[in-house]
Parts: structure tokens; sequence; C-alpha cells
């Protein structure tokens, strides 16, 4: 990972912008936790806002259920902005990121209102620094948008039951 740097939420812990599958609580759960189901305490250390990051094209991965986003100044991406993660968060995201993924310091925008899915609605709102995964293959992106509701559908319960994440390590 080229930025190691740490960008600090109101609260003094990490913050991140999530574009993919870790848009859904509960993938972030059990990503971070193990487990998709986690007690109250622990969701309520996190704050899943909608938000925009301007300058970045986001793709499937060619043969796999997760998108990358690449630099393109004429696109922007709609994700998750999350707050309250820890120092233990980054290394267990960095890890299901992997060598595909560069981590970066990016800056979004909230967005007071969501549109619709091309954007149009949006109302934005205060800008906040968040680290994000890049993708670092263009050549494996296909010429298609990766699509959360299809996601929700037909591969999240794979992706949260307990131990998935971390199998085989």
């Amino acid at each position: 990972m080229a930025d190691q740097s740490s960008v600090q939420s109101d609260d003094g812990k990490h913050c991140a912008f999530f574009y993919g599958t870790l848009m859904v609580p509960d993938v972030f759960y059990s990503v971070c936790y193990n487990n998709k189901d986690v007690p109250a305490a622990i969701a309520e250390l996190h704050t899943f806002r909608p938000a925009i990051l301007h300058g970045f094209c986001r793709r499937r991965v060619e043969y796999a259920d997760y998108p990358g986003i690449t630099e393109d100044e004429d696109h922007q991406v709609f994700g998750s902005y999350v707050t309250g993660l820890t120092e233990a968060n980054i290394r267990k995201l960095d890890y299901f990121e992997g060598s595909a993924y560069e981590r970066r310091t990016v800056t979004v925008r909230l967005l007071d209102k969501v549109g619709n899915a091309k954007g149009e609605g949006n109302v934005e709102g205060d800008e906040k620094p968040a680290q994000v995964y890049v993708y670092l293959n263009k050549r494996d992106l296909e010429d298609k948008e990766w699509d959360l509701e299809e996601f929700r559908r037909e591969k999240l319960k794979m992706w949260t039951r307990a131990g998935y994440v971390f199998e085989g390590t």
C-alpha cells in the first residue's frame, strides 16, 4: 500500500469511503468483526452516510462479485462514508482488499439528499477526507458499472457468512 497515512474522523478514529461490497454494513461487520450480527455497542461505533467521490469511475472487476475504481475526471462514484474505524479495522480492510488495491486519501462530498441511480437530484453537503481503495489494474475492469442491488440479491448471503472473509488464511 503506497499511502499508509491515517485520516481521522471527528471522534479520533479513521474514516473511509466504500463504493462496493463494504457499502453494505453486514459485509463491513463480517470483514472487521467476523460476524454480520454485531452487538449494538459495536454497530454504534460506526456511522454510514451516503457520499460522492468525484474524479473516479467504478467498474465491475472481471470474474468477480466486487468493483474497482480508477481515476477519471469525467465521472463520480456513489458510496458510503464510514466513520469510527480503528487501527485493527484498517488492518483487516487492508488484508481484505489485498494487493489489487491501493489505499489512498481522497476528499468526498457527503450527500444531504440522494438522487436517482445516475446521481440526478443529489444534494451535496460537506467535504470530508477519507481513505479509499483504488483498483490498480485497469485491464481487469469490465466496461460495465457494478450494481449494488444485483450484489444484494445474488451474492450478499455468501459474503456475510461467518469466517468467509478469512477462509484459508
